[in-house]
């Protein structure tokens, strides 16, 4: 799949930030929705279903993880990239064990996060494949 196909949805509540991150993306040829909270996240999700959820940790009103845990129970084949701040790895650990893809640090580095997305895209396509699974579409 082409770059410039995937669906990735940015979700943080440092609009600069994540309205920044999504303009580099654009750059770079991947298109990708903001959303400033959990709530506007999910809406989102429901209205058009991303390969990939950028999903800040803390955030006002509907945590990080909680947003994860319904997405994965009603969206399991989103894969969610978790992103943690103040050096905290205990909320990505938690993360992965709830169903995320994996988890970087803040600052980030925008050809990690790429690859990262890419190479959750392809999980997601295989997982998709295997016997018994769904793509829910």
């Amino acid at each position: 799949m082409n770059a410039k196909d995937w669906k990735i949805l940015l979700v943080d509540d440092e609009r600069e930030f994540i309205t920044t991150l999504a303009e580099r993306l654009e750059l770079r040829g991947i298109p990708a929705r903001v959303a400033f909270d959990g709530e506007s996240a999910l809406e989102a999700i429901a209205a058009e279903e991303p390969h990939v959820v950028v999903l800040d940790v803390l955030m006002p009103g509907i945590k990080g993880l909680e947003v994860l845990e319904r997405v994965k129970r009603t969206n399991p084949l989103v894969q969610v990239l978790l992103l943690t701040g103040h050096g905290s790895t205990r909320d990505g650990i938690e993360g992965m064990r709830l169903g995320a893809y994996d988890y970087m640090m803040k600052p980030l580095n925008i050809d990690t996060l790429i690859e990262k997305m890419e190479s959750a895209i392809d999980y997601a396509k295989k997982a998709a494949t295997l016997p018994g699974k769904s793509d829910g579409q």
